[in-house]
C-alpha cells in the first residue's frame, strides 16, 4: 500500500471544502443532497466534535455526517470559512480555518479559529478531529437565552 502524497491529501481537502461551500450555498441538509460531499468521505468516516458544543459528540458514516450538517444548520444562521491553511504529511493533514459565524438562537456574531486534524486514506477522509480555542464562548453564543 502506498501512502498518499501531501498533494493528494490537500487535493481531497480542497475538493471537500469546495463541495461543502456548494452544499451550503444550495441550502444545506434540508435543500441540498449530501451526494455533493459523499465522494470525499469514507463510508465509515468519524467526526469527533467537543462535547461542550451544541453539536458535540461523535458523528459516524454518511448518515452521521448528514445529521451533523443538519444540526449545524439548526445552531448557526451563517457559518463561513473565511481563510484556511493546510499542512499535510502522508495520510495526516492539519487545517487551520478562520470562521465567521452567526448563532441562530442569539444572533451573536463570532470570529474564531478551528484547528482540525484530518486523516485521508485511499482518497477519502476517514477521520476529523476539530479543536476550538474557546468552546465556552461558542456554546454561550449559541445558547437559548433564559427569560
Amino acid at each position: 500500500m502506498t501512502m498518499p502524497s501531501t498533494t493528494d491529501s490537500v487535493a481531497v481537502l480542497t475538493g471537500m471544502y469546495a463541495a461543502e461551500a456548494e452544499y451550503l450555498a444550495a441550502g444545506g441538509p434540508d435543500e441540498a443532497s449530501f451526494d455533493l460531499l459523499a465522494p470525499f468521505f469514507a463510508p465509515s468516516v468519524e467526526l469527533h466534535q467537543a462535547a461542550a458544543l451544541p453539536y458535540g459528540g461523535t458523528w459516524r458514516g454518511h448518515d452521521g455526517m448528514t445529521r451533523f450538517f443538519r444540526r449545524m444548520g439548526e445552531v448557526w444562521e451563517s457559518f463561513q470559512m473565511v481563510e484556511q491553511e493546510f499542512l499535510a504529511t502522508g495520510e495526516t493533514a492539519v487545517v487551520l480555518t478562520q470562521v465567521r459565524a452567526r448563532a441562530r438562537a442569539t444572533g451573536r456574531e463570532l470570529g474564531f479559529p478551528i484547528l482540525q486534524t484530518v486523516t485521508v486514506a485511499d482518497g477519502q477522509i476517514t477521520e476529523v478531529r476539530p479543536f476550538y480555542w474557546d468552546t465556552q464562548e461558542i456554546a454561550d453564543a449559541c445558547a437559548v437565552p433564559h427569560l
